[in-house]
């Protein structure tokens, strides 16, 4: 049994797998939150994209998501607050943390994600950093360059802020 690399502790095909495949949809926030974190950790990228909300879509380098995320060893996620994101739900948001290896050196990304419900889909919308947890190494990241956090934002629109 391949364990699912969200943290549910489920079988990955019974879990996060069918979502990446296409063949389910997350029924919530949390199960999106989940789904995204799975794509980066098993290099399912273009799942991020298709997952990420059209109004914000525009910010999105997906050369650097995917330089940055096939370039990270991931270790972890923990979800640690939801609001609203039922099924029932429009909008909702997910408080998590993801642990991870990059350039050597671990760090933990903590955010805030905000999540839209259009249609039956679940879409990220923006995430925002709490309490400055996010640990980068060097070189240090130029506003220009594509936060490493994995948003696809440019860093000053979204970490360096």
């Amino acid at each position: 049994m391949k364990v699912c690399p969200c943290g549910s502790e489920k079988n990955f095909d019974d879990c996060c797998g069918p979502y990446l495949k296409g063949t389910k949809i997350p029924p919530t926030a949390e199960a999106l939150m989940r789904s995204r974190y799975t794509a980066f950790a098993v290099g399912e990228l273009d799942y991020v994209e298709l997952t990420h909300h059209e109004s914000t879509k525009k910010d999105l380098d997906m050369e650097g998501v995917k330089s940055w995320a096939s370039n990270s060893q991931w270790l972890g996620l923990e979800i640690l607050e939801t609001e609203k994101g039922l099924a029932k739900d429009t909008e909702g948001k997910v408080e998590f943390k993801c642990k991870f290896i990059f350039n050597e050196a671990s760090q933990t990304h903590h955010e805030l994600s905000t999540f839209v419900k259009d249609g039956d889909r679940w879409f990220f919308v923006d995430g925002v950093m709490r309490n400055g947890t996010l640990r980068r190494s060097e070189p240090k990241v130029g506003r220009n360059d594509p936060c490493p956090c994995g948003s696809g934002k440019k860093a000053k629109k979204c970490c360096h802020q």
